[in-house]
């Protein structure tokens, strides 16, 4: 059972701290527990309950009237609600709830609701790809079980993955090839999968080395393929202290190739970067960057 202060569920359900103390007074439904050394805390059941309250409100149900809801009708509801309405906070915080009941056939069925009515690039951009973000900051503190966040990736995972089998790429001289890769020690892999289908999906060649590459490995890698862009996530490793020194050596190390950059410890980081180097903050950059360079080429 993991454990989050107000500012985690804050963060999460988008309910401001101010906002739950209220509740808490006025309609007792939501009570933290205390520490031994009275620090305020919720469990999973008060998560769960704070994301119920919060998709009821959105979706036009009043407060007071959400108070007299057992358990039972408040989920009935809101499995309802997301089934019918694809705003994204909903879809959002219903992967949540399957994440912390480790609900693998709701998990499912949100995917598969989504992906018929806006498309896999769609569902990923604007569900999947914020879910990751609440979550992902989350785990680095501690807020999340690590077995929570393990069983989500993991699905999503497996959904790109086969996406990405999906894609052919016809191969001409007119195609831009990107070597993808993440730096030794760096095992979150989801992002750099997920741009090995975008670049896909937009027939140009992809050489996909995944997580926790050498260096040295990667400048053999190099020799063999001679990529013209070669893109990493930099998000735990290499650590922040030697970011700069990374990026300075991958950008002298391949003068001829664009190095691509994302990540935690590069975006906003005031990383200083050579004229071959590039830091993405939004993936729907990246998006429009690949269309651009792929409209270069074959112009």
């Amino acid at each position: 059972m993991s454990h989050y202060s107000i500012k985690d569920i804050e963060q999460l359900s988008g309910i401001k701290a101010h906002t739950l103390r209220i509740w808490e007074q006025r309609y007792q439904f939501i009570l933290p527990k205390r520490t031994d050394t009275n620090i305020r805390y919720y469990d999973d059941d008060d998560l769960k309950l704070v994301l119920n309250i919060a998709l009821l409100k959105d979706n036009g149900h009043k407060i007071s009237k959400i108070a007299q809801m057992n358990h039972q009708e408040m989920r009935e509801e809101v499995l309802s609600i997301t089934e019918k309405n694809l705003r994204y906070p909903d879809q959002i915080n219903a992967l949540i709830l399957a994440m912390v009941d480790l609900d693998e056939d709701r998990f499912e069925k949100i995917m598969a609701t989504n992906i018929l009515k806006l498309g896999f690039e769609s569902t990923m951009i604007n569900v999947v790809y914020p879910f990751l973000s609440k979550i992902g900051i989350l785990w680095q503190t501690g807020a999340i079980n690590p077995a929570q966040e393990h069983f989500i990736t993991n699905l999503i995972r497996q959904k790109l993955i086969v996406a990405i089998d999906g894609q052919y790429v016809n191969m001409s001289s007119n195609t831009n090839k990107y070597l993808l890769y993440l730096p030794e020690g760096e095992l979150h892999e989801i992002t750099l999968l997920f741009i090995c289908y975008l670049i896909k999906a937009r027939q140009q060649k992809v050489v996909y080395f995944g997580q926790n590459l050498p260096f040295n490995d990667l400048k053999s890698i190099y020799d063999i393929h001679q990529p013209d862009y070669i893109l990493t996530m930099i998000t735990t490793s290499p650590p922040a202290a030697e970011v700069q020194q990374y990026v300075d050596k991958l950008s002298s190390t391949f003068p001829e190739a664009q190095i691509l950059l994302s990540g935690y410890q590069v975006i906003g980081q005031d990383v200083s970067t050579a004229d071959n180097t590039h830091i993405f903050t939004r993936i729907e950059h990246f998006v429009s960057f690949v269309e651009e360079k792929t409209l270069e080429r074959s112009a």
